[in-house]
C-alpha cells in the first residue's frame, strides 16, 4: 500500500506554464552549475519542437530554452545560459538548437502519464535523467561552454512554457532544486497520484472486436448492472490510501460532452447502493484503501443518441479539475436487451469467475484470449443469453480477471422458482419468460456437466438461492455446513445445480473440493498447532510446503523462499500464525495445489528450461518486471501466474493469469480457464505450452527479475 503522505497536497500541482523557480549556480572558482528534478504530466504538444522550460538571466534579459522536445518527441537537455556577448541561435528557433551539445533522451518522451526529469547543468557536464535513471551524459568542451562567460554567474531564473506560444501544457508535481544527484535519486520516492479504470475489475461487460464495450441498458426492466473499479496509484503503481470521493458521469466518446437525460427525465448514468438506483452524479463513491467499486446502469439508449458511442468519466469533484485525477472508460455503445450481438466477434469482460467461457466438446486446440485478430476458424457460435452470453472456443479459454463472481440474481430467483414450483418441469416450459436462448441450453448443447438431474436431493433448493447470491464469507460458512454432513453425491449434485443456476462454470469446481479442502485443512492445523492459539511461521514452513507437494502430486520441486513470503503475505501474519491466518493461507493454497495436481499444469510447474511458472508471483512483480526502467520488453512478452487476489470459495480461485505485453507495449491480464479439466479429464489435449505460444499475442515467456532458480 502506497504511503506517500504528500500526494494529494494539491498545492503540491501547478500548471506547466505557471512553473517559475529561482537556481543558484554553484561550484568552486564561480563556476556555473546546479541540479533540479521535478515529476510532469505532459497533455499534448503541437507543434515540434516545443520548449518545456526555459532559463531567464537575474535580470531577465537573457533567455534560453533549458529542456526541449524536438521534432522528434526526445527530450534534449542544453547547457547554461550564455551571456549577451555570445552567438547563440535564436531562442524562439528550436530547430538551430540541435547543433549545441545537448544531453538528449533516446526514446520518445511518455504523453497522459506522470514522469520524472532530473537535471545536472554545468560548465563541464550536462545529466540527464528520467524516472530515477540516467539516460545520458554529456561531456562539454571549454571552447563549447565558454566558461570564462559564466564566472560571474549566480542565479538562474527556470520558467516553465507557455501553451499559447509553444502549443505545450501539462502540470508539473514538486519541483526542487538540489545540491547532488544522489538528491535527485532520493526523491523518486516523492511522487504525485492519477486516477486509473482497473479494467480487469469490469463485470456484465461485452468488448466486441471494434473495442467498444455493448452494455444492456435503456428502460428500467432491461437495464443490467455492470461493475467497475477505480484507483488511485501513485506515479509508482502504489495504490494511495485516501479516502476520497469519485464521481461516475456519462458523456459522449467523441467530445467529452455529458450525455442528455432520457425523455423520461432520468439520469442516463445510475449507480446502485442497497438495491436503489440514484442518479450517479449525485452520490460520489468513496475510495477505500485507494479503490472504488461502482455498480452502474445505464438508462440512455445509444440509438436515441444518434447512435453515438458514450463514455464513463471518473473525477474526484473536490480535488479540483486535473485530467491525471479523470479517468475515462472504454467507448460503450449502449444497446437494448433484444439486440442481437454476434458473439463470434466479442469477449465477454466478466470478473473471470463470472463466467468462464464454456469449453467442453470444442475440438480447438488454440487458446482464446478473446482479441479481434483471432481468426474466425477458432470460434464456435454461441447463441446470445440475457442469463451469460459466451463465446465456445478452444480448450482453454481465456477471460479478463476480476474480483468477485456476482451472478445474476434473477438467475437465481429463477433457479429458486423453477426448483419449488416443479422439478421435472421441461426446462424450456421453465424459461418460457425468456425470448432468447438461455446459458443452460448452451451448456445442454455442449457441457454434460450441467445436466438437471435434482430428483431426491437432500440439498435444500434454498441452499443454491442463497449460494449463488451469497458472498464468499456466506458461500464459506454455507459449504462448511453441507459437506459435513452431505454425501459425495449430493455435493456434485449441489455444484452442478449452483452452476446451473447462476451462469457460473467454475462455482462447480471450488465446490467438488470443499470437503477435501475443508477436512484436510481442519486434521492439519490441528497437527501443526497442537491446541496452541498460534504457532510460530518459521517453524511450519517445511509442513505447509509437504503438504503442498502431497497435493499437487510433485515431489520434483520445492517451495522457494519467495514463495513463502506470498504465502506469509495470503495469510496476513508475520512470526506467528493464528487459526485465521491459516485459513485464509489454506483457503489461497489449496486451489493452486490442486490445480497443479492435473498434469497439464503439473507439467509445466516441475520444468526447468524453461521455467514457465517461476514460484508464487505477485500481480505487480508481474508488472514490474514486464515493465522495468527501461521501458516495457517487447510486445509478446508474458509471464504466468496463481493471481493471489482468488481464494475458495472464489470460483477463479487456483486459476492461471497470463500478464503480457501487448502490442500497444501496455500490461494486459488474461485469466485461464480449466474447466475442461475438471469435466473432461485431459486426454488428447494439446499441451498447455504450445497453445500459448501458438497465440498472435504471446511469442515469448519472461522472467520474474526479482527472482532467480
Amino acid at each position: 500500500m502506497g504511503k506517500n503522505e504528500n500526494a494529494m497536497e494539491i498545492g503540491n500541482y501547478c500548471l506547466l506554464k505557471d512553473f517559475r523557480l529561482e537556481v543558484e549556480a554553484r561550484g568552486e572558482q564561480g563556476e556555473g552549475s546546479f541540479s533540479f528534478c521535478f515529476w510532469v504530466y505532459l497533455l499534448s504538444s503541437t507543434p515540434f519542437p516545443s520548449t518545456l522550460i526555459r532559463q531567464v538571466g537575474s535580470d531577465m534579459m537573457d533567455s534560453a530554452p533549458l529542456l526541449v522536445l524536438n521534432e522528434k518527441k526526445r527530450l534534449m537537455l542544453f547547457p547554461l545560459l550564455p551571456s549577451q556577448d555570445d552567438e547563440a541561435p535564436d531562442p524562439n528557433n528550436l530547430t538551430l538548437w540541435n547543433n549545441i551539445p545537448h544531453a538528449s533522451l533516446e526514446s520518445d518522451f511518455p504523453f497522459g502519464k506522470w514522469t520524472r526529469i532530473g537535471c545536472e547543468v554545468s560548465n563541464g557536464f550536462l545529466r540527464l535523467y528520467v524516472d530515477g535513471e540516467l539516460v545520458e551524459e554529456k561531456t562539454l568542451a571549454s571552447s563549447e561552454t565558454q566558461t570564462s562567460n559564466f564566472s560571474g554567474l549566480r542565479r538562474i531564473i527556470l520558467i516553465g512554457s507557455n501553451n499559447n506560444e509553444s502549443g505545450l501544457s501539462g502540470y508539473l508535481y514538486s519541483p526542487k532544486d538540489f545540491l547532488s544527484a544522489s538528491s535527485i535519486k532520493g526523491q523518486y520516492k516523492d511522487s504525485p497520484i492519477y486516477l486509473i479504470v482497473d479494467n480487469s475489475s469490469a463485470v456484465d461487460i461485452e468488448k466486441g472486436s471494434d473495442g467498444v464495450w455493448n452494455i444492456v441498458g435503456g428502460k428500467a426492466s432491461c437495464r443490467r448492472n455492470f461493475s467497475l473499479d477505480v484507483v488511485l496509484l501513485d506515479a509508482l503503481g502504489e495504490t494511495v490510501d485516501k479516502e476520497i470521493e469519485v464521481v461516475a458521469s456519462l458523456i459522449y466518446a467523441n467530445n467529452g460532452t455529458p450525455v442528455e437525460k432520457t425523455s423520461d427525465g432520468e439520469a442516463p448514468l445510475l449507480t446502485s447502493y442497497d438495491g436503489i438506483d440514484f442518479d450517479s452524479c449525485d452520490r460520489p463513491s468513496k475510495l477505500l484503501q485507494g479503490r472504488a467499486s461502482l455498480r452502474l446502469k445505464i438508462s440512455q439508449l445509444s440509438s436515441k443518441c444518434d447512435n453515438k458511442l458514450f463514455q464513463i468519466k471518473f473525477n474526484v469533484p473536490k480535488a479540483g479539475k486535473y485530467p491525471f485525477l479523470e479517468a475515462l472508460s472504454y467507448p460503450i455503445r449502449c444497446i437494448s436487451r433484444n439486440r442481437n450481438v454476434r458473439t463470434s466477434s466479442v469477449i465477454i469482460w466478466k470478473r473471470p469467475a463470472s463466467g468462464f467461457l464454456s469449453v467442453c466438446g470444442s475440438q480447438s486446440s488454440r487458446v482464446n484470449f478473446g482479441l479481434p485478430d483471432l481468426p474466425r476458424s477458432t470460434v464456435r457460435e454461441a447463441k446470445p443469453s440475457p442469463l451469460s452470453k459466451r463465446v465456445r472456443l478452444a480448450n482453454y479459454t481465456f477471460e479478463q480477471p476480476d474480483d468477485e463472481c456476482n451472478s445474476h440474481v434473477q438467475t437465481a430467483i429463477q433457479a429458486k422458482n423453477f426448483s419449488t414450483t416443479n422439478s421435472k418441469m421441461p426446462q424450456e416450459e421453465s424459461e418460457a419468460g425468456e425470448k432468447s436462448p438461455s446459458d443452460s441450453e448452451s451448456t445442454r448443447e455442449g457441457n454434460s456437466c450441467y445436466r438437471n438431474s435434482r430428483t431426491g436431493n437432500s440439498i435444500s433448493d434454498l441452499a443454491i438461492f442463497n449460494y449463488c447470491l451469497g458472498g464468499s464469507t456466506e458461500r464459506t460458512l454455507l459449504l462448511k455446513d453441507i459437506t459435513s454432513s452431505a454425501s459425495n453425491e449430493e455435493i456434485l449434485e449441489f455444484a452442478d445445480q449452483v452452476a446451473l443456476y447462476s451462469g457460473c462454470s467454475h462455482h462447480r469446481n471450488q465446490i467438488r473440493i470443499a470437503k477435501r479442502l475443508i477436512e484436510e485443512g481442519a486434521r492439519f492445523w490441528n497437527s501443526i498447532s497442537q491446541d496452541n492459539q498460534h504457532v510460530n511461521w518459521e517453524s511450519v514452513v517445511f509442513e505447509i510446503e509437504e503438504q503442498f507437494m502431497k497435493i499437487s502430486c510433485c515431489n520434483t520441486r520445492s517451495l522457494s523462499q519467495q514463495d513463502f513470503e506470498i504465502l506469509r503475505k495470503v495469510a496476513g501474519c508475520r512470526d506467528c500464525m493464528t487459526k485465521e491466518n491459516f485459513e485464509k493461507m489454506w483457503r489461497w493454497l489449496y486451489p493452486v495445489a490442486f490445480a497443479l495436481s492435473r498434469s497439464a499444469l503439473r507439467e509445466m510447474w516441475s520444468s526447468k528450461s524453461p521455467t514457465w511458472i517461476e514460484g508464487f508471483v505477485t500481480k505487480e512483480e508481474a508488472e514490474a518486471s514486464l515493465q522495468g526502467p527501461g521501458g516495457s520488453q517487447k510486445p509478446g512478452t508474458f509471464i504466468l501466474r496463481f493471481p493471489t487476489s482468488r481464494s475458495w470459495p472464489h470460483p477463479d480461485a487456483g486459476s492461471i493469469v497470463v500478464t503480457y505485453v501487448g502490442a500497444d507495449y501496455s500490461l494486459h491480464h488474461r485469466l485461464l480457464s480449466l474447466d475442461h479439466i475438471y469435466c473432461n479429464g485431459e486426454m488428447n489435449m494439446t499441451p498447455l505450452p504450445e497453445m500459448l505460444l501458438a497465440e498472435p499475442e504471446l511469442s515469448q515467456l519472461g522472467r520474474i527479475s526479482t527472482r532467480s532458480r
